[in-house]
């Protein structure tokens, strides 16, 4: 397709360059700007009409004369050239290297807007993720093809999590065919080095493909990164039959930036500033995540929202809420006991889990375990509100067990070392070392044969 090149640019501001009389340019399209120095930006077309073109030009419009800046229209939207030698590489969110290594050259290159899967070749989402996280893959699973977001907070430990999820995510039975991507959007300095020294000490960056906009990189970028990610997660999903992990961080960060561009251009806010269509757009990024029918690879997706004010009824953890399959939630109050990782279990969920566990994914007294523990736990909190108003001592010798189990359970359970990695088989039993400190008259979500088998009460 021919394009088109223009120099009749009639405002810039804000990031943002106006243009009058351009025909046949659409919404998405790719746009060179070469300024007066002869120096080249990028930039994407964010409204079209018959009078004005609107570009938002990544790199800024700062210091733009427009009198001798030429405009190229590519008529092209972003693409992204695919292959194998993407793994182990660092990108920026436009898919150049950002680890001092040539370019990917390969014949193949995908729109990174991606195209809609047909709901009908959808394959229903399975198959048991270990983790090697106790209070994941025992009460909240993740299964392959599953969207289970982390609601975390400021400060608290949602990167060393991450960094861990990483390093020890696998298939039961197919690990070497298991791959990561690692999308970072609007994160510091220190975090981005934190993530890429990490992968490299424990040997797993060759099999990472890490994409990172930092904080003081272009906003735009930062919308455009998720999309140049799914789209080489998709590559090696289908085209290469590999399981893939997408991990996106931080997703609150790339809603700052929607509001900021929606803002510039004059779309009408809606719920604390935030454009009407930011549910439509997340979901456009978290769809793009589960199983094709009659296809061997699959995507699983982890995205990070960090809560503003630690606040879950906020736009961003409540629109995810809505499209994703459950969420884990990290917890102050835990972090402050120093509690790693700080995962509160109550409002915790992966509404997948009792499709990924039990007797051919996991061990057959998976599902039931973990509505013991959830319903065991849930008490103990009872036990614990009422000793804080009645004091300990008042407390009956049931009731005294209980408040044992939430400590321990705390401990012993939720908490475990940032290095360790934990079979969904430890974790099960560790769970049983738990349920025995309450007596088998309490525990009314496991059967009869799981008590013989596993449960040793000594009273």
């Amino acid at each position: 397709m021919r394009e088109l090149e223009y120099r009749q640019a009639s405002a810039a501001h804000g990031g943002l360059l106006f243009m009058h009389g351009v025909p046949g340019v659409a919404y998405g399209d790719q746009v060179i700007i070469t300024d007066h120095r002869n120096h080249k930006r990028n930039g994407q077309v964010v409204q079209t009409s018959q009078e004005l073109i609107t570009v938002q030009v990544i790199e800024g419009t700062d210091d733009l004369d427009l009198e001798r800046t030429w405009v190229r229209f590519l008529q092209k939207p972003f693409e992204v050239s695919l292959s194998t030698d993407v793994l182990g590489r660092i990108f920026d969110g436009l898919g150049n290297p950002r680890d001092q290594r040539p370019p990917i050259v390969s014949s193949l290159k995908r729109n990174v807007n991606g195209s809609a899967v047909n709901p009908a070749a959808r394959a229903y989402p399975k198959e048991f993720i270990q983790t090697g996280v106790s209070a994941i893959d025992g009460l909240n699973s993740l299964v392959r093809g599953q969207k289970l977001p982390i609601f975390s907070g400021s400060g608290l430990p949602h990167n060393r999590l991450l960094a861990q999820i990483v390093r020890q995510a696998k298939l039961l039975g197919e690990e070497s065919n298991f791959a990561i991507i690692f999308a970072a959007m609007g994160i510091s300095y220190s975090d981005a080095l934190f993530f890429q020294k990490n992968f490299e000490s424990n040997g797993v960056l060759g099999n990472v493909v890490m994409f990172i906009n930092q904080a003081d990189d272009p906003t735009l970028e930062r919308l455009i990164l998720p999309r140049t990610a799914l789209t080489v997660a998709e590559y090696l999903a289908f085209d290469e039959d590999r399981h893939v992990l997408v991990i996106l961080t931080d997703m609150t960060n790339y809603a700052e930036a929607l509001r900021e561009i929606s803002t510039a251009k004059g779309d009408v806010p809606a719920r604390k500033g935030y454009p009407g269509y930011l549910y439509s757009d997340l979901a456009g990024i978290y769809e793009r995540a589960g199983r094709i029918k009659n296809r061997h690879g699959s995507i699983t997706m982890m995205p990070v929202v960090t809560m503003p004010s630690d606040d879950i009824t906020h736009p961003i953890p409540d629109l995810t809420g809505y499209i994703t399959e459950g969420q884990i939630v990290l917890s102050r109050e835990l972090q402050s006991l120093g509690i790693y990782p700080p995962i509160n279990i109550s409002p915790s969920l992966s509404r997948l889990m009792k499709d990924g566990v039990g007797k051919n994914d996991t061990r057959d007294d998976h599902m039931r375990v973990a509505n013991q523990l959830y319903a065991a736990y849930a008490k103990a909190l009872e036990v614990r509100n009422l000793a804080s108003i009645i004091g300990a001592e008042d407390l009956s010798e049931a009731d005294n067990h209980f408040l044992s189990f939430a400590r321990d359970f705390e401990e012993n359970y939720i908490n475990q070392d940032e290095e360790q990695e934990r079979s969904i088989f430890e974790t099960l039993n560790i769970a049983w070392d738990l349920l025995s400190m309450l007596p088998a008259a309490e525990l009314s979500r496991v059967s009869e044969t799981d008590l013989a088998r596993y449960h040793h009460w000594e009273g």
